[in-house]
């Protein structure tokens, strides 16, 4: 444990050192595990949540057509996913800029 090195992305701040431990392969898999999260929870979410109105209007009217929840629900996600596709490609970019330069000094 010579040097040490930090990863920072948005609100983590982890310092982790060259040794592969145990308890930094957990940390490793907390950050991946926060990176899927953060990349796909604001898509699941619109997803989510257009379903649940769509739903709701549906049942409120009788209407039971499967395609009037698909088709909203399909321009809210893409519509979702080209909004947020930069802070999340930024986000992936440096987690794994940092886990490759992990991968780099294992010893």
């Amino acid at each position: 444990m010579v040097d040490d090195r930090s990863f920072t992305s948005r609100n983590l701040r982890v310092t982790i050192g060259l040794c592969m431990e145990f308890d930094n392969n957990v940390e490793y898999l907390r950050m991946a595990l926060w990176q899927i999260v953060v990349a796909a929870g604001p898509v699941l979410g619109a997803a989510l949540a257009v379903g649940l109105v769509i739903g709701v209007i549906q049942a409120a009217t009788s209407i039971n057509e499967q395609t009037l929840s698909f088709v909203p629900k399909l321009v809210i996600v893409l519509g979702v996913f080209a909004l947020l596709s930069g802070y999340v490609l930024s986000g992936l970019t440096d987690y794994f800029a940092f886990i490759f330069e992990e991968i780099r000094h294992i010893q």
